[in-house]
């Protein structure tokens, strides 16, 4: 049964949520332009907790994607706090968000950033290698052949299919075993076999005990597959559903891009 859950106040700032893998208290964004400020976030509070799969959708412009970046430390926020795997992000300075990033935190992005001129084995190994460490060599395997690219181990992304190098991508967060996975959009340019994998892997990813994904996506499919879906319109979060299906979330989003094209 859907359930259609009210979101708490924008203006109530909450505690941070013992537990919560993310957790947000008003957080707002703006960037400079020009003599100006454009404020893009207005003020957003949320929290994931762990085994939870969110995600989180809108129409073009409305900031979930700023929202993503601000959360998991790419962009500092403007001002309001942010708690990430249990540490406050706007305290940790860019060299310990970098580690975080390498260790606790994962990335699955539609653009999949790998680097093109190493392996499919070295992209996997990333992280350990920035982190100076040794890569389990089982566990790179193991996840290759989870995502079928055994055969394709040597290859570079180059030489390799759009699925492929974003199968790359997701088995090198499945090697890092982050806390926190966030994901952009992250099966808009694949076939729908590659999508279904990808979508399988971040769930079962999301529902271990001390682990959790979040998604920004304008995929109904993609929503209808997670725990809880939030809606944002203009900065805010105007909206959330539980175990809604994909025809729902579809209308969600419909509604609440009416009057925005043009």
């Amino acid at each position: 049964m859907v359930t259609h859950t009210p979101l708490p106040r924008q203006d109530v700032v909450p505690p941070a949520p013992v537990g919560a893998m993310i957790s947000a208290a008003e957080v707002h964004k703006s960037y400079a332009v020009g003599r100006g400020t454009v404020e893009i976030l207005h003020g957003v509070s949320l929290r994931v907790t762990p085994g939870e799969m969110v995600a989180v959708m809108g129409p073009s412009g409305s900031g979930k994607s700023t929202l993503l970046y601000c959360l998991a430390g790419l962009e500092r926020a403007t001002s309001g706090s942010i708690t990430l795997a249990g540490k406050v992000v706007e305290e940790l300075s860019a060299t310990d968000l970098a580690v975080m990033r390498r260790g606790e935190v994962g990335f699955v992005f539609q653009s999949y950033n790998l680097i093109p001129t190493l392996t499919a084995v070295e992209n996997v190994t990333l992280p350990y290698t920035l982190g100076k460490q040794k890569a389990p060599k089982d566990l790179v395997e193991q996840t290759l052949a989870k995502v079928g690219l055994t055969e394709r181990a040597s290859a570079r992304p180059p030489s390799m299919s759009g699925g492929e190098q974003q199968r790359v991508a997701l088995a090198r967060v499945l090697a890092q075993q982050p806390r926190v996975i966030f994901a952009d959009e992250p099966t808009g340019a694949l076939d729908t076999r590659t999508g279904e994998l990808v979508l399988d892997e971040l769930a079962a990813q999301a529902h271990r005990p001390d682990q959790c994904v979040l998604v920004v996506t304008h995929d109904p499919k993609v929503a209808a597959r997670s725990d809880r879906t939030l809606f944002m319109r203009d900065g805010l979060l105007v909206d959330e559903l539980r175990g809604a299906g994909v025809g729902e979330v579809a209308a969600k989003l419909a509604s609440l891009s009416v009057g925005r094209e043009g």
